[in-house]
Formats: C-alpha cells, structure tokens, sequence
C-alpha cells in the first residue's frame, strides 16, 4: 500500500467535512470535544509527529512545543495549515529517511511508522467527525483493512501493560470476516493468546465469538467508534468475548 497516498487523502477527506460542519458542534465519540478541537488535535498531531521525524527525536516531544501547532482563524487557511501538516510528515521522513530510528510512544520505530500510524489516526478522526454531523463514512476497504491490522499490532504490544487484565481470557479467540469483494486473506483475522500474549494472524476460523461486515464497520467497531446494533455486522457466537475485549482494550 501507498501510506503516503492514503495519508493525503484521509487528512483531505477530513478537511473537507471539517469545512462543512458546525465548528462548536460536540463529537460524541469524543467526549468533551467540539469539531473544533478535533481539527486542531488532528492538525496539531500531524505537525508533532513531523518535527519528531525531522529532528530525529529519542524522546518524547511536548505537544505544547509544537512548531505552528495551532490554526489560522480563517477556516480556508485552516484546512490548507491541516494538509501542510501531513505533507510536512511525508517531507520529514523522506528527508530524514525512512528507516531512521525516532522515538514512538511505542518504542524507538523507522521514521516512516509515523506515516502509517498519522494515517490511521485522521481515519479514525475523519469517522468521529462523520459520526458528529450525521454524515456517511466509508474507507476503501484495503486502507480499513489495514487499520485493523494496525490496531491489532498495537495491541499486541500494549495489552495487559502495567498488570491490566488482558482482553481474552483462557482458549478465548475473536474471528473477524471483512466481507468486501475481493480482498481475500487480508480481511480475516483470528485473535488469540498464547503464551500468556495477544497474537493475530490472517486466518479463517471461527471463533469463541465471530464478527462479519465490511472492513469499514469492523474497523468502527473495533475501535469503538461504533456499537455493533449500528452496524451492518452479523455476530456468532459469544458476545460476552467481544464485549471484554472491547472493555480492556487501550485505544
């Protein structure tokens, strides 16, 4: 996959329904934040992850320092700050090199694991804007795919951190069947533990409990930004197993 193309034309696509929305209207899958403050974190995270690329940071880098970190007041040059955000990434990690080691709040990473996680990160935003104003989203199935993988290799490294139960308990397994044409392997994933871990593979199976929907719904459903009753996904099984992993899983 291209994740600088897609990055472009996530954070684009969220720049547009930005324009178009009630800028003190309230996210609800964002509790406490209006449209407004969604865009400037959006925008403001962009930028943050493009200076720690260009400065090569090992540390963390306080969002209060972030290099023109906040919006212009007109809306028109607001969304053009929002887009030079991202290019300003892509620019950082060609020029700094993709494979250059920088901090992550996930350990020392190559520079171009920020294109990929920026990309993921406005997708999801670019949802709880929709979801905000009433509007459809969709993503290409291969971008949403993806961000479930993405998620899933977060969770990996981050469930059951600092002594929190993990999702799953005992010969548990969640089974999750993209349903869109043609995207074959890539759209299914098997979650189980082993070894007392998380781990995940592109497999069929089916499941203490299986979810099946478009790439779309189960990307919103796994990140909570939709409960399943929204969606178009059928669910087998235990629901109980879904429901815990939902539950102990960090965003």
């Amino acid at each position: 996959m291209d994740y600088a193309s897609a990055y472009v034309e996530e954070t684009r696509a969220f720049g547009e329904l930005i324009r178009e929305a009630d800028q003190s209207a309230p996210v609800p899958t964002c509790p406490g934040w209006s449209i407004e403050q969604l865009f400037r974190h959006v925008g403001r995270g962009d930028r943050w992850a493009a200076q720690i690329v260009r400065d090569r940071m090992d540390t963390f880098l306080d969002f209060r320092s972030v290099e023109a970190g906040k919006p212009p007041p007109d809306l028109d040059d607001a969304i053009s700050w929002l887009n030079g955000g991202a290019q300003h990434l892509i620019d950082a990690v060609e020029q700094t090199g993709v494979e250059t080691p920088v901090w992550t709040f996930l350990g020392t990473r190559p520079a171009n694991w920020w294109i990929r996680r920026r990309l993921h990160e406005n997708a999801v935003h670019r949802a709880d804007a929709a979801l905000a104003v009433g509007a459809d989203f969709v993503m290409r199935p291969e971008v949403a795919a993806d961000g479930i993988d993405e998620f899933l290799e977060r969770i990996v490294i981050r469930a059951g951190a600092d002594g929190a139960p993990l999702p799953l308990e005992g010969g548990d397994t969640i089974h999750l069947h993209a349903t869109d044409p043609g995207i074959g392997e890539a759209g299914e994933w098997t979650v189980r533990l082993h070894d007392g871990a998380v781990t995940w593979a592109h497999e069929h199976g089916k499941g203490s409990v299986a979810l099946r929907g478009t790439a779309t719904e189960l990307l919103l459903a796994m990140t909570r930004r939709a409960s399943l009753g929204d969606t178009g996904i059928e669910v087998f099984g235990d629901n109980a197993v879904w429901q815990r992993w939902l539950d102990r899983t960090p965003l």
